[in-house]
């Protein structure tokens, strides 16, 4: 099945930026303080100006970063891996930060891609309201789609604020999701080389 080309759709018209930071301002008489005392006079603009990076990817079009390749690679089909992306993501059932590191890996099939660009899919798909599970799949998929590679392999750990920052509080826990296809799916000795390699770090 195809990617869909198109951007996320929202169905309802983007609020204006006042119309944001009045939403801000409620949520700061929600908590129980004052918008209008001075050392928040300035936070729903802030919070709006934050809100614009923490959710970059909605402008961003994972597919089209993916589009430009490299043919010229004298025969290399090898496992070509990028380790430890950090990943800055919001959880979206109570938007608050997932912060982990992905390692992506593909296995080329005539052409490859700037590693730069991988890094910057993760970022596309992260800086949205996520599910890690759904995280992982939309970045493999979507590397499968545009490069045709023999493989593509996405592993992420994060750890869930709204895990440990609130509910049951428990820190240092780490969610591990990965989505493996072709090679790395069907092949084990090439699925346990990947693992080995993501594994061994210099600590």
């Amino acid at each position: 099945m195809k990617l869909a080309r198109a951007l996320p759709v929202i169905d309802n018209p983007r609020p204006t930026r006042e119309e944001a930071e009045a939403a801000v301002r409620t949520l700061i008489r929600w908590a129980g303080d004052n918008p209008n005392r001075e050392g928040l006079l300035d936070t729903p603009s802030r919070v709006v100006r934050a809100y614009e990076e923490f959710f970059a990817g909605y402008l961003q079009d994972p597919i089209s970063i993916l589009e430009r390749t490299f043919e010229e690679v004298e025969g290399y089909d090898e496992i070509v891996l990028l380790r430890d992306i950090r990943v800055e993501s919001y959880c979206e059932h109570h938007m608050v930060p997932i912060i982990g590191r992905a390692h992506v890996a593909y296995l080329p099939h005539r052409r490859v891609v700037g590693i730069s660009k991988l890094a910057r899919v993760v970022d596309a798909y992260g800086k949205r309201l996520q599910i890690q599970e759904k995280l992982t799949a939309q970045i493999a998929n979507t590397i499968n789609e545009v490069l045709e590679p023999r493989g593509v392999a996405v592993v992420i750990e994060a750890e869930h604020e709204c895990m440990s920052t609130r509910g049951i509080h428990k820190s240092g826990v780490s969610m591990v999701t990965s989505r493996m296809l072709g090679a790395f799916r069907d092949n084990e000795g090439t699925r346990r080389e990947l693992l080995a390699m993501i594994g061994n770090r210099r600590d």
